[in-house]
């Protein structure tokens, strides 16, 4: 788990060949304008999800582990977020089987810490970390860039 300013973005770069893509597209496109849903950016590679999410309290935190895409979660407006977070090997309790054509598992094990992400500040998931999203109180919105490993 990474939690960062969009102004070190080009720190991260780097760290995957696909994260350019992205930081490229949050820096010649009006993100805060994007409407709700699927945007494609480099087909099933790259994309990213716009949510307007009413934020839920910590006690119906959801952990969620991907196993196709890593995730960089970019807040666009609203109260700061709070991200639940574990390792993979800490979430034991799933809801249910992995369900591939969504790419996502739901765990009920309580997050092993916390931590939030201001308006203009990011964080990037792999799948080995187990995240809890969309906690707190308030309303925001927010981009969820999904990149194929």
């Amino acid at each position: 788990m990474i939690l960062d300013s969009l102004k070190n973005k080009e720190q991260y770069a780097a760290l995957h060949p696909r994260f350019q893509k992205v930081f490229d597209f949050i820096e010649s496109h009006d993100v805060a304008a994007l409407e709700c849903g699927r945007h494609d950016i480099d087909g099933d590679d790259i994309f990213v999800n716009v949510q307007e999410v009413d934020l839920r309290e910590r006690s119906k935190a959801r952990i969620e582990l991907h196993r196709k895409y890593i995730d960089i979660q970019l807040l666009l407006d609203g109260p700061d977020e709070t991200f639940g977070w574990s390792p993979k090997s800490a979430c034991n309790n799933a809801e249910a089987d992995f369900n591939v054509e969504k790419d996502v598992q739901f765990f009920t094990d309580t997050p092993q810490c916390f931590y939030t992400v201001a308006k203009g500040q990011f964080t990037i998931l792999y799948p080995e970390d187990g995240h809890a999203p969309m906690l707190g109180e308030g309303h925001v919105k927010k981009c969820i860039f999904k990149i194929a490993l």
